[in-house]
Formats: C-alpha cells, structure tokens, sequence
C-alpha cells in the first residue's frame, strides 16, 4: 500500500516500531515520505508522533491503522499476558491514534479513518482467540464511531484485506495456495484511500468470501478444523 500511494502522488507519515524497511523509500520520495518510530502502546509515542506531522504538513486528512501482534495457539496455552498485549497494540493502539488524529480532522473540516479489521473477528478462529477477539473489538468501535462522527464529517470504515502471504500470516500454516499475494492487496486497497464505504475489500471476492462466512458457520468450521487437530 504504502508504495502504491507514493506513486500515485499522496504524502505519507509511517508510524512504526520498525522503521528499516521505510528508510530505503526516503531517497525516492524526500518530500512525501515521513517515518517515526512509534510504539503505538506508548500515548507520548503516539501524541509526539501525530503533531510532528501536523507541524510538518499542516494536516491529516486519512488515517489507515493497520498495527497488530498475534499469538498462536491453544486458549489454555496462552496467557494473560498474552491477551493484555495484542489488545494493547490492536485494539488501544488504533484508540490511540485516533484519539490523536480526531481533533485536527475536526479542525480541518472532516477526514477519513480506515481501521484494518479482519475476517477472524466476524467468524472466530482456532488459535487465534486473543486476536480475533480484538478484530471483533475493531468492528464494534468503527461502526460506532461511523455512527457518533458523521455530523463532524469524518468517515471511518473497516478495511478487510483478504487473507495474505504475509510473514506472520505464514507462521498460522495456511497453504500458500489460499492466500493473496500482500503487494496486491495492497496495491487494490490503496487505490481505495479515499473510499467512505462502510466496508472496503480489495475485491469483490474478498466480500462475498466474508459474507459467505457468517452466514454459512459450517464453512468457517470445515476451513480450520486442521488447527483444531493440531
């Protein structure tokens, strides 16, 4: 994503604990690109972060959060410490930023907030309890605030990639076959920046996948029923 809206002319601000693999993009993109490092579980990170960027460029017109930890395994075998720490960097983390954020975009006269849910949090998921149940926190707090900043002109939505080869994604075990390939999602999702839809996906068969889903629970059942065995 973050390529895709450099090319295609946006300026964009990078908060992130890992910073190495934006720096190589700042000799292209001198004037567009800003990276901090960010612990988005610190609130002066966070504060510090966001008016840096306001006193560089004036404004924040679109905010897209997108951080997330997951820890996988068995209900029984994690820890609260465990569950603490993803609802910190998922769920607090995109409080936070939009806490931040929020007054500026009032200021300014409206603006955009993108949260990145996942499909985990509408179904559930074996093993990934703690996370799904953050993403399900995500889907309640966006519709929510759709809801209480509409009058203020901000639009916030649920962004829904479709399952990915990520890094981490590939640690779950999924079949490389069964999932997108990360720089397209990204590529499709970027071209919908500025989209107000309550639901973005990259295509229209990342949405009916997520319909399907939740109205067919056997499916969800059927597709993870080999972590329930291991």
């Amino acid at each position: 994503m973050l390529t895709t809206l450099l090319e295609d002319g946006y300026r964009v601000a990078c908060l992130d604990v890992n910073v190495e693999n934006v720096e190589p993009l700042q000799e292209n993109y001198p004037d567009r690109l800003l990276f901090y490092r960010c612990d988005v579980t610190a609130d002066e990170d966070v504060e510090t972060a966001i008016e840096s960027v306001v006193d560089r460029w004036g404004r924040i017109d679109i905010l897209v959060n997108n951080a997330a930890v997951f820890t996988f395994g068995r209900f029984e075998d994690q820890s609260l410490a465990d569950t603490r720490r993803e609802f910190e960097v998922n769920y607090f983390g995109y409080v936070r930023t939009v806490r931040a954020v929020l007054p500026h975009m009032k200021a300014q006269g409206g603006g955009i907030v993108h949260n990145v849910s996942s499909g985990a949090g509408l179904v559930g998921h074996p093993g990934l309890s703690g996370y799904a149940s953050t993403k399900g926190a995500i889907e309640a707090l966006t519709r929510s605030l759709r809801f209480e900043l509409e009058p203020e002109n901000v639009a916030c939505t649920r962004m829904h990639p479709a399952l990915s080869n990520t890094r981490s994604a590939a640690t779950i075990g999924y079949p490389q076959s069964l999932m997108a390939d990360p720089a397209e999602v990204g590529r499709k999702l970027a071209n919908q920046i500025e989209s107000t839809d309550a639901v973005i996906t990259p295509d229209v068969q990342t949405r009916v996948g997520l319909a399907v889903a939740r109205q067919f629970p056997f499916i969800v059942k059927k597709g993870t029923e080999r972590f329930v065995r291991n």
